[in-house]
């Protein structure tokens, strides 16, 4: 039995990468607050000795020799003591061995309360390693279950072979967007948080990253860094603006984007549910900047203010509810991607 043992806690050693060192102690610590339980009386003199060589565990009470017991919890006869070691004497202190069956008992119960606990831990380990590593990158899941009350969505997402449930909060997901248990959906993971339950994965269908790891995904020019994406606003289901880059002059940033036949950003489209995607030639100049950002409306002119963090923008009339976009929409994206507040007039107030 006991060679079974020290078998088992080198297995799980093997298997799950929990050391050995650290089972002992935690069995050990879990046999003493056992046999405590059952024996309030006997509080420090109690220890477990678990021999790896010899594969053995004992259990004894550490007790003080004397001619006449008066705390039977701590003391024992001279007699009774020869009985365990021939060399004693009043006034030594001498391990008693637990009965051998009350002692396999705690020492099963709490071996497999420990190994269990441990396995988990070592399980939520790997599972939290796994998964940070994973941070604000993109993973597929599948969706599990959907709470129709708060519209909280349960994904089972994968990365390796480790598997976890993450919840997609309401705030985090596309509003447009109908989902269906079995549905297999691309998330972002915003981050890997470890609590008392376990790893937690925050994962995200709105977040501005889940587009650029979709266009990293899809534009290899993108991937190896050619074409740099140098921002992006985003108000998901609706329409997102991203400006890109190229030091190469003989690149077309936009273009790679879009792919051939629009191909690229048209696959990005299908997956975020069809919102629309503005692709804009980030510029260091920010008159050239702004202008761009406005697209697709036509800008005459951008003022730059004395203040330095917003300019004036000149538009023809025609082109004023294009320039502000519904609702307000397109302006507003255009001061989230430039980092400017931008004041929008007619010409002919100009």
């Amino acid at each position: 039995m006991n060679a079974e043992f020290f078998e088992a806690v080198a297995d799980i050693e093997a298997e799950k990468g929990i050391p050995k060192a650290y089972m002992y102690d935690k069995i050990k610590q879990a046999m003493l607050a056992a046999f405590r339980r059952d024996n309030p009386e006997c509080e420090d003199n109690v220890e477990i000795i678990l021999d790896e060589d010899k594969k053995r565990i004992d259990m004894n009470v550490n007790k003080l020799i004397v001619d006449e017991v008066q705390d039977p919890s701590h003391e024992i006869i001279l007699e009774a003591a020869k009985k365990i070691s021939r060399r004693a004497k009043v006034g030594d202190m001498i391990g008693v061995p637990v009965e051998t069956k009350k002692f396999g008992r705690i020492a099963a119960q709490a071996a497999k309360q420990v190994i269990i606990q441990g396995i988990r831990e070592a399980e939520r380990g790997i599972i939290y390693e796994e998964f940070t590593s994973k941070e604000h990158e993109i993973l597929t899941g599948v969706v599990s279950h959907i709470e129709p009350r708060n519209g909280s969505v349960s994904i089972r997402i994968s990365s390796n072979s480790e598997f976890t449930e993450a919840m997609l909060a309401p705030n985090e997901r596309i509003k447009t967007e109908v989902l269906t248990e079995g549905d297999h959906i691309k998330v972002y993971v915003v981050e890997v948080r470890n609590s008392t339950r376990g790893p937690q994965v925050l994962i995200s269908r709105t977040h501005p990253g889940l587009v650029k790891r979709l266009f990293e995904l899809e534009v290899p020019e993108i991937y190896d860094g050619t074409v740099e994406i140098k921002s992006i606003a985003r108000e998901a289901g609706s329409r997102t603006k991203m400006a890109v880059w190229s030091a190469d002059p003989d690149v077309d940033p936009i273009g790679s984007c879009v792919g051939p036949k629009g191909g690229r950003v048209a696959s990005i489209v299908n997956e975020l549910g069809g919102e629309k995607i503005d692709i804009i030639k980030y510029s260091e100049v920010p008159e050239e900047y702004i202008a761009a950002a406005l697209s697709p409306s036509e800008v005459v002119s951008v003022t730059m203010l004395e203040d330095g963090k917003s300019c004036r923008v000149i538009v023809p009339d025609s082109q004023l509810s294009l320039a502000i976009g519904k609702e307000g929409q397109n302006a507003r994206l255009a001061a989230k991607l430039t980092g400017y507040k931008i004041d929008i007039k007619p010409e002919s107030e100009a």
